[in-house]
């Protein structure tokens, strides 16, 4: 049992809207917030009494055009953060104001990732590492999405610090789940993520999972295309 599990999330809300919540409000009333005079940056911590989470972790939200040709500057300009929590308390209630990514429509991505950390192929944290790939059909995203997304933040992964981020992205024929870890060359690790994900998602033996550098992401400017299929 983690510490996720006595805790019970309140209902999504239902309306797009919501994927632009009220951060400031949010993080003034769940957490700490500390001001630097020098750049402004606000540094989100655990109330009192609060669950901490072993890491701090920020949401983003991106959407473009699918006709639209996509480019590192585009989409850095398409994708925003929407907040950072620092607790169990923190998540749940942050994670009750955004719709359900079953609900999202178009070309949109939902992503959750260690504080300092963009989801972005060149980060820092990212360049060198890859990302297991899900292909869902459709109606399965929200519970697929919750179930990552608590798994990672109740350290189940057991891989130290690898995991970088989740992200569920939206499409029009069908939906994908991502997990994107550090160190692409590690077979040990990237093997353990794969298990872990089959079992946290309850996935059928014979489901078909994908494997892609961030190398190879930027080498063909796709995320999905041309990945190489492991059972």
């Amino acid at each position: 049992m983690n510490q996720f599990d006595h805790l019970k999330e309140d209902e999504m809300d239902e309306h797009e809207d919501s994927v632009t919540t009220r951060e400031e409000k949010s993080e003034t009333e769940s957490g700490s917030i500390n001001h630097n005079n020098n750049n402004r940056r606000k540094t989100i911590s655990p109330g009192a009494g609060e669950h901490p989470l072993q890491y701090n972790y920020t949401f983003w939200y991106s959407r473009r055009t699918p006709s639209r040709p996509a480019n590192t500057q585009s989409y850095e300009q398409n994708i925003r953060q929407i907040g950072t929590v620092a607790s169990v308390e923190q998540f749940w209630k942050f994670y009750s104001h955004l719709v359900r990514p079953g609900d999202l429509t178009g070309h949109s991505d939902f992503h959750l990732f260690k504080e300092g950390i963009k989801p972005m192929w060149e980060d820092e944290a990212n360049k060198n590492g890859g990302k297991w790939i899900i292909r869902l059909r459709k109606g399965l995203a929200s519970r697929f999405w919750e179930n990552i997304i608590l798994a990672m933040l109740g350290e189940q992964f057991m891989v130290g610090e690898e995991i970088c981020g989740v992200v569920v992205s939206i499409r029009f024929q069908e939906d994908i789940l991502s997990i994107w870890n550090k160190t692409a060359n590690d077979q040990v690790t990237t093997s353990r993520i794969r298990d872990t994900l089959r079992r946290v998602l309850n996935l059928p033996p014979n489901t078909i999972m994908e494997y892609k550098t961030h190398n190879d992401s930027l080498k063909d400017n796709s995320s999905f295309r041309n990945t190489k299929i492991t059972l």
